[in-house]
């Protein structure tokens, strides 16, 4: 129940934001909804006046129409033929009196007698505002679907029937295709009406955006509650729930955390007589801690294929999030020189510093860190929950960005341009770096869930992923290059994260397979130099590297054979590369030169050689500039 709790605690520190509309990067707008209440896409507006009377209405464009409605136990939980009314907005089956008179279908009872019953309780509590009473006003009239059809919103046959699909036939009835039917995917009985009070003399808030109207229904819904329970959650004696909230991750979603229909069969698999002796839980709590948690997700949260990775402080201040790279700490990465590691670890605890605040207060002592999956459509799981000290969370996270980093260059900056940048990979790259960028979603979001432990609780990184991460980095031929190159630098990432060597080349280094690396990365840029910019083909050393991680000895004799027509054709340019070829060659032991298979630091040795001489390339060309410059 911690995590309830949590969530609870979460919606409580944040009561301020609840009905604030806030908006993602893309534009997706979002809420912490106040409790009783939940969101709906509506297909139709329709406007009343103070008085009672129709005003007009409209079709609501598709991605304009989440709306946030009221909202009771029955409601938020019905399924199929089960008639349980919104109190408020609805679909057009239940909010329209004359529906059955235009030839809408129903199955056993007319659910607009229910809906009207709710609402006129509402409209005639003490809790009621205006609004409220000039809907229901309005709708007690039964002529919706009259007054639908009158503004050319609902579309009738040659019977003055509701169309339920429309069709070719229609063409001859109407001049086009009535707007309704482009934002629907069903019958226009399935379309979801939602209701607005209209003045001219005055500037009235929209019925799902004030704060009055939240008010008065959960004021109003309070007093409709259950007996009083124990709520496992709180410890307090208050009404209690058996039904939970659903749309947790999205509109759509179905899926439950807490639920309890099975009464029959293996009811509660033998142990319980009824759902209560299970748990039972406040309805308030129940609502603000679904609440709070929608309200994360939408604010924070990660989605890999339906699986929620989420990372959150009670009092929702921001936090960094495992699941990132060292770029979103925006420590001093976008230097091409390299830190050492001494270096890069004062720059991540510098950053995670500034997240650490006054570490005596309770409220902000703790991190939550929780993954939620549905196996089915209907029932949902916690995967994993952590509730973890604040300061030792950002101690590890510290671990782990100081530790598995490496030089990267996928990362754009505004300008959509490539930037070197020195730190950890998210575990998402690591996923793409492991089994490819095609790898399903399925793959991704359980690799994600197994490298978490390794940042949280500073464990290995499993070896099957390295390995794999290795073979991948060890085949160049076999993607593109923005993939490889990608791939290379993540993976030396992972072997970095046990060896602990630098980013700038060792030449003190000494091991056997860093040093077959630094021959394979200087013989790929002495080719690649003979070929010059105009030819994009690999070189021979791209082309078997593959085989060189297998059999160095054997590979790198092929390799050197080929690298004769390039020494001869650069001549006195290649004297440089040809002399270190023999440098680094001559530092391999006698007896460690054979075909044993090379170990993931030949890839450490290969990337820091090739970074080295590129530098040197660089540097000369500035020079040289500089020198012309002088000259002129």
């Amino acid at each position: 129940m911690s995590w309830l709790l949590n969530l609870y605690e979460t919606y409580e520190a944040n009561i301020e934001q609840v009905g604030k509309v806030e908006k993602k990067r893309n534009g997706q707008e979002y809420t912490l909804l106040p409790i009783s209440h939940t969101t709906q896409t509506a297909h139709i507006q329709v406007n009343v006046t103070e008085d009672g009377e129709f005003h007009s209405a409209f079709v609501i464009d598709k991605g304009e129409g989440n709306t946030l409605i009221p909202c009771t136990e029955e409601s938020s939980s019905r399924a199929g033929s089960k008639i349980a009314p919104y109190p408020l907005h609805d679909k057009l089956s239940y909010v329209a009196g004359d529906f059955v008179t235009y030839g809408g279908k129903i199955k056993k009872e007319e659910p607009f007698h229910y809906y009207i019953k709710n609402l006129r309780d509402w409209a005639q509590s003490p809790y009621a505002t205006g609004k409220v009473k000039s809907i229901y006003t309005y709708l007690k009239k039964e002529s919706l679907v009259k007054d639908l059809v009158k503004a050319n919103i609902l579309a009738l046959d040659e019977n003055d029937e509701l169309i339920e699909k429309w069709q070719t036939k229609y063409d001859s009835l109407y001049h086009q295709k009535p707007a309704i039917f482009s934002v629907i995917a069903s019958d226009q009985e399935s379309a979801f009406v939602r209701f607005n009070v209209y003045s001219p003399t005055k500037i009235l808030r929209d019925v799902w955006a004030d704060q009055e109207m939240f008010e008065s229904f959960v004021s109003y819904y309070q007093n409709q509650l259950g007996d009083q329970d124990l709520c496992f959650v709180t410890g307090k004696r208050v009404p209690s729930t058996d039904k939970h909230a659903n749309k947790i991750r999205h509109a759509g979603d179905k899926a439950k955390l807490i639920s309890a229909n099975d009464t029959s069969g293996f009811t509660f698999r033998g142990r319980f007589q009824i759902s209560k002796e299970v748990a039972s839980i406040g309805y308030d709590v129940s609502q603000k801690a679904h609440n709070a948690l929608k309200w994360l997700i939408q604010r924070q949260g990660k989605v890999m294929d339906q699986r929620v990775f989420l990372v959150w402080q009670n009092d929702a201040e921001d936090i960094p999030d495992p699941l990132d790279d060292s770029f979103a700490l925006d420590v001093s990465t976008i230097q091409k020189q390299a830190f050492t590691h001494q270096e890069f670890a004062r720059e991540v605890a510098k950053a995670l510093d500034g997240y650490k605040g006054d570490l005596t207060l309770i409220n902000k002592k703790e991190v939550n860190i929780l993954i939620l999956d549905s196996a089915t459509t209907g029932r949902m799981a916690v995967l994993y929950y952590r509730y973890m000290n604040k300061e030792l969370y950002l101690n590890r996270l510290k671990s782990w960005y100081s530790s598995c980093i490496w030089q990267h260059r996928y990362r754009k900056d505004e300008n959509d341009r490539y930037i070197e940048f020195i730190g950890a990979p998210s575990p998402k790259d690591i996923a793409f770096a492991a089994y490819g960028t095609r790898a399903s979603d399925k793959v991704v979001k359980g690799l994600v869930e197994r490298i978490l432990p390794c940042i949280l609780d500073d464990k290995k990184i499993p070896l099957d992923i390295v390995r794999s991460a290795i073979q991948r980095a060890s085949s160049p031929v076999s993607m593109e290059r923005w993939e490889w190159e990608k791939t290379l630098s993540v993976t030396c990432s992972l072997i970095n994260k046990e060896e602990g060597y630098e980013v700038s080349l060792d030449k003190e280094n000494l091991n056997r397979d860093y040093l077959f690396g630094r021959l394979l990365a200087i013989a790929d840029v002495l080719e690649r130099q003979a070929l010059g910019k105009e030819e994009t083909r690999a070189t021979n050393a791209i082309r078997y590297m593959n085989s060189f991680s297998k059999h160095p000895a054997r590979t790198w004799k092929t390799i050197q054979d080929a690298l004769q027509p390039y020494q001869a054709k650069l001549g006195t340019k290649s004297r440089y590369l040809s002399s270190l070829i023999d440098e680094v060659a001559s530092h391999i032991q006698f007896d460690d030169f054979n075909n044993k298979p090379l170990s993931g630091k030949y890839l450490l040795g290969f990337y820091s050689q090739r970074y080295d001489l590129y530098q040197k390339k660089e540097k000369s060309a500035e020079v040289e500039v500089l020198i012309n410059e002088g000259g002129k």
